[in-house]
């Protein structure tokens, strides 16, 4: 019989998160918002066009998930993330259930990686949830027609859907980014409140550097930027730029995070907690 690993973990933490409340906490409000500014467009005559592709909301329901990328990204989506990332860990200390788990036959990386594709899973569903959600009920309001790019380009509705796919996946860079910092609080701090606290203040401190003057500078690596690094697909054609600064600067950030949080979790003292 073989040894259970990262994978069998993985398992064992995602029957965890089915079990949680704040598991569909996180789900649920990734549903109600997009649901909520669809209604709230549907029953007001104008719509956000100060934000980008908000002008388009009442000619397609393409633009719905789009414009709520851009309304997410300061502190919602992130602590949606932190919600379960920022828990994972430290609710086994919590509960007391972490010296259990770690005299299990199986070694501590391999239980630390199993949360961390947890983790990962559960922000991955939000996000998607969360733009197909906006897409359907979008469409519900306001038609399943062409939208134009950021470059004045009209595309087909197909085309447009391709788009919102390719978007999702590239803003889920930053909220991956997001979610390792919110495990590394989660394991460094052992409590769940000041993880999923200390993740959101982290992210609304990345916002306020932001609007600070003479720090422009340091704008492109923010990860706070890196929630836009999307809309480079919605040019035609398609600026890659940001998006391959997206990838490194979203992993100098995550890699560094889950580092700290993986050496802190092997050298934990099981005897002193």
């Amino acid at each position: 019989m073989s040894r259970p690993g990262t994978l069998t973990v993985y398992r064992w933490e995602l029957r965890k998160l089915r079990a949680q409340k704040r598991t569909y906490l996180g789900l649920g409000a990734a549903v109600a918002v997009p649901v909520i500014f669809s209604i709230a467009v549907a029953v007001n005559p104008g719509g956000p066009t100060d934000v980008p592709f908000g002008r388009y909301v009442k000619d397609t329901g393409l633009a719905f998930p789009l414009v709520t990328l851009l309304f997410g990204s300061i502190w919602f989506y992130p602590l949606i993330a932190a919600l379960v990332s920022g828990d994972i860990v430290a609710n086994e200390d919590n509960n007391g259930t972490l010296k259990t788990i770690l005299t299990r036959s199986v070694e501590r990386s391999q239980i630390f990686f199993g949360k961390v594709l947890a983790a990962f899973s559960y922000s991955i569903l939000a996000i998607f949830l969360s733009g197909a959600v906006a897409t359907i009920a979008g469409v519900i309001v306001s038609g399943f027609n062409p939208i134009p790019t950021l470059s004045g380009s009209i595309v087909t509705p197909e085309h447009g859907l391709a788009l919102i796919a390719a978007s999702l996946a590239v803003y889920m860079m930053p909220v991956l980014a997001i979610t390792c910092f919110a495990l590394m609080l989660s394991t460094v701090f052992r409590n769940s409140a000041a993880a999923v606290v200390g993740t959101l203040m982290f992210s609304l401190l990345l916002q306020l550097v932001v609007i600070i003057p003479g720090l422009e500078g340091l704008h492109p690596y923010l990860l706070s930027t890196q929630f836009n690094s999307w809309q480079g697909l919605l040019r035609t054609p398609a600026d890659w730029d940001p998006i391959i600064r997206a990838a490194w600067v979203c992993a100098a950030y995550a890699i560094p995070s889950l580092a700290i949080a993986l050496t802190v979790f092997v050298r934990r003292d099981v005897a002193g907690g």
